[in-house]
C-alpha cells in the first residue's frame, strides 16, 4: 500500500471492489470523457490486479488496471485530486505489481494529453497515434528491472582434508583421537574388541561422551563382534554405554558373512574415516575429510548394523 498525507492507494479486486472502482471510472469516463458503457466495462477487469485510491475517510478517489496482457490502464482520478500526486501513487502500485510478477515491460494506451505524465514516470511513446472511444492515443512502453533477488548465500567453508596414516598404535590413537573430536553428533565404529588402546584412552572416552551428550541428534554406534573379550577385558567404553543407553548402542554381528570380515574402521559425521585392513593390528588409513571413501564405509556399516543384533552379554547388561 503507497501513502500520501491525505489519501493512500492500496491493492483491489474486482470480486471485493466493483463498486467503489465502478464509481471513480463512471464519473471519469463515461460523464467526462463521454466513453460508451460497451467500451469501458469488459472481461479483463475480473482477471486484473487494481489500484484503489481512497481519501483519509475511505472514499474512492482514483483508479488503475494492470491486466493479464500486461497492459496498465484505465487510470482515473476525480477532478478535485488531480495534480496531487495520485495517479503517480497509482502508477507506481501497479508498476511494483507487474514486477513482482516478473513482467519484463508493460504497456499502455496513453491519451496524447497524457503523454508528460507518463513519461515522467518513465514510460516511451512509439509508434503513431490512433482513435479509441473517440479520443487520440499513442501506445507507451516501460521496461522493468527484476526485483533484486535475496543475498547469495555465503560459500561453505573450505574443508582442508588431513591424511590420517597409522603405521603403529601411537600413530592410531592420534587419528582415532582426532576423528572424535572433528565428530559432531555421530560417530559408527566397526571393531572386533572394542580395540583396547584404542577406543578407552582417556582421550577417546572423553569423545565419545561429549558426542552422546551433544542433544537429541547424538548417536554413537559400536558394532562389536567379540563383546564376551570386550566384557572380560573390563573395557570402560561398556561402562560409558551403560551410563548413556539412550546415545551409545551396541550390536553384534549374527551372519557369517559379516562374522568373517576381518577389517576395523570408524566414521563421523563430518566425512572422516580411519579403516585398518586387519582388526588385530593397528595399521591403518583415513582421512578428516574423503566423502567417496566415508561414504562406501558408512553404507557398509549401516548394512551389517540392520543384520546385527545386541549380544546376550550386553542385553544382560541392558546395553
Amino acid at each position: 500500500m503507497i501513502e500520501e498525507a491525505s489519501f493512500h492507494v492500496e491493492p483491489a479486486s474486482w470480486a471485493a471492489d466493483a463498486a467503489d472502482l465502478r464509481e471513480v471510472r463512471e464519473q471519469v469516463f463515461l460523464v467526462e470523457q463521454n466513453v460508451s458503457p460497451e467500451d469501458e466495462w469488459d472481461a479483463l477487469d475480473a482477471t486484473s490486479f487494481h489500484a484503489l485510491a481512497r481519501d483519509r475517510e475511505g472514499r474512492p478517489i482514483g483508479t488503475g488496471r494492470l491486466t493479464p496482457e500486461r497492459t496498465i490502464g484505465r487510470i482515473a482520478v476525480l477532478a478535485p485530486w488531480r495534480g496531487r500526486g495520485v495517479g503517480q501513487a497509482i502508477v507506481r502500485l501497479l508498476l511494483e505489481q507487474a514486477r513482482a510478477l516478473g513482467h519484463p515491460a508493460v504497456e499502455l494506451h496513453a491519451q496524447t494529453h497524457a503523454i508528460p505524465f507518463y513519461a515522467a514516470l518513465g514510460f516511451e511513446a512509439y509508434g503513431e497515434e490512433f482513435d479509441e472511444c473517440g479520443i487520440r492515443h499513442r501506445m507507451m512502453r516501460r521496461a522493468l528491472a527484476p526485483l533484486a533477488g535475496p543475498p547469495p548465500a555465503p560459500a561453505a567453508p573450505r574443508v582442508e582434508a588431513r591424511i590420517l596414516a597409522a603405521e603403529d598404535r601411537a600413530e592410531a590413537q592420534a587419528a582415532v583421537a582426532a576423528l572424535l573430536a572433528d565428530a559432531r553428533h555421530e560417530v559408527a565404529i566397526y571393531t572386533r574388541d572394542l580395540d583396547p588402546g584404542l577406543l578407552d584412552t582417556p582421550e577417546a572416552l572423553d569423545a565419545l561422551k561429549r558426542i552422546a551428550l551433544s542433544g537429541r541428534r547424538a548417536r554413537v554406534r559400536i558394532i562389536v563382534h567379540d563383546a564376551a573379550r570386550a566384557l572380560a577385558d573390563g573395557h570402560r567404553l561398556i561402562g560409558l554405554a551403560q551410563r548413556l543407553p539412550s546415545a551409545i548402542a551396541l550390536r553384534t554381528p549374527e551372519d557369517e558373512r559379516d562374522l568373517a570380515y576381518p577389517a576395523a574402521f570408524l566414521v563421523n559425521d563430518r566425512r572422516g574415516y580411519l579403516f585398518r585392513k586387519l582388526a588385530s593390528r593397528p595399521e591403518g588409513e583415513g582421512s578428516t575429510y574423503a566423502p567417496g571413501r566415508h561414504a562406501q564405509l558408512a553404507e557398509l556399516f549401516d548394512q551389517v548394523w540392520e543384520r546385527s543384533a545386541p549380544s546376550a552379554q550386553l542385553r544382560v547388561l541392558g546395553i
